[in-house]
């Protein structure tokens, strides 16, 4: 297994949105002989530095951040009241195991509340619960304790405690922050394994790692700036739809292959890029999944709208329970992913970028 270090590390790195410093310094362990810089909102890149301005240029995008929480105020009990970083259900927070970060940068354990069902009157149990009803409980007993002793403060990041754990019989991994950490993996991996060949690309080829994802696409809106990319390809760990409908309905199940997304709420794939990536699938007898999303969204709606126009398509890992404190993912899916994406870039002649530049009539 290859690459399963670096998926443990990147999984178990704590990296809210706005917080993504622990990503990068895994990003740093494992970026090979490649330079690595980081931008004023947290952005990583890997071969920025070697950009030819004679060549066009191929962006990978992954993003760094996750799911997370921030300390909205503490209450006179001692209770860390939570603004939520990302989409959440209140179902999938309350009675979970999480990590608050101090203002010395270390992390406390606390459990987030859930009234025992002992205490509840029958109308209680059949309300919704909604995300006013939860705090965080680091197990102080007051206020001044959760300030003086645990030195915690408005403003400090919350993350779910999870960590990485393999499954060696069936391959499938457990952890927090699949979504995007797998995508991260997969660029790294796929920079990895191309990286003796990258000058020999007709293009140039950066990684760009991009924060806030979770909170409004927004590191890609910098990245893309500064890349400025003739192509993109955007890495996810998009949710799996497991057990939702059946086989000709489902569109990320767990063991059948990376996902092509066609279509979601922040953008439309671009139609040549699709046919390539299906066209090569099929060469290479590599699973695929097609989506047309009824939701959601990733950082391609920032990149395919940046410069004068940026033909993206998104290629997901599937995650099973995405957007909770625990997720499945498969390392057979994340292999596929990678060695898609590798004969995919391999594919690419110079030829085939004349076909997106700006066209004059």
């Amino acid at each position: 297994m290859k690459y399963l270090n670096l998926i443990e590390d990147l999984t178990n790195a704590k990296g809210a949105p706005g917080f993504e410093d622990d990503v990068i310094k895994v990003i740093t362990q494992y970026k090979n002989n490649y330079q690595l810089q980081v931008d004023h909102l947290k952005n990583a890149y890997l071969n920025l530095d070697q950009i030819d301005s004679t060549k066009p240029t191929l962006m990978l995008d992954s993003h760094t951040d996750e799911v997370a929480f921030m300390v909205k105020a503490i209450d006179s009990r001692g209770l860390i009241l939570i603004q939520p970083l990302g989409g959440w259900l209140p179902t999938h927070i309350s009675a979970q195991h999480y990590l608050v970060r101090d203002s010395e940068g270390d992390y406390h354990h606390g459990i987030c509340t859930s009234k025992p069902i002992h205490f509840m009157t029958a109308e209680e149990r059949q309300k919704p619960l909604t995300i006013q009803d939860l705090k965080i409980d680091i197990g102080a007993c007051s206020r001044e304790e959760v300030i003086q002793e645990f030195k915690i403060e408005v403003g400090q990041p919350i993350i779910p405690a999870t960590q990485f754990i393999y499954h060696s019989k069936n391959q499938t991994m457990l952890a927090k922050a699949f979504d995007n950490r797998i995508g991260v993996a997969v660029s790294l991996a796929v920079m990895n394994e191309l990286a003796d060949k990258i000058q020999d690309l007709p293009y140039n080829l950066v990684a760009a790692f991009a924060a806030q994802e979770e909170v409004g696409l927004r590191g890609a809106k910098v990245t893309s700036q500064l890349v400025k990319p003739n192509l993109a390809i955007v890495f996810e760990g998009t949710p799996s739809d497991d057990f939702t409908g059946d086989e000709f309905t489902e569109q990320a199940r767990m063991n059948m292959g990376p996902q092509l997304r066609y279509l979601d709420n922040s953008y439309i794939a671009n139609e040549w890029l699709l046919k390539r990536f299906k066209l090569l699938a099929s060469k290479h007898e590599i699973p695929l999944q097609h989506a047309v999303r009824e939701g959601g969204s990733t950082n391609a709606g920032s990149i395919h709208l940046s410069n004068l126009g940026v033909p993206t398509a998104t290629l997901g890992t599937p995650t099973r329970y995405a957007h909770t404190n625990l997720s499945f993912c498969s390392y057979r899916d994340f292999q596929n992913t990678v060695k898609l994406a590798k004969v995919f870039l391999e594919s690419l002649s110079e030829e085939d970028f004349n076909d997106f530049k700006v066209k004059t009539f």
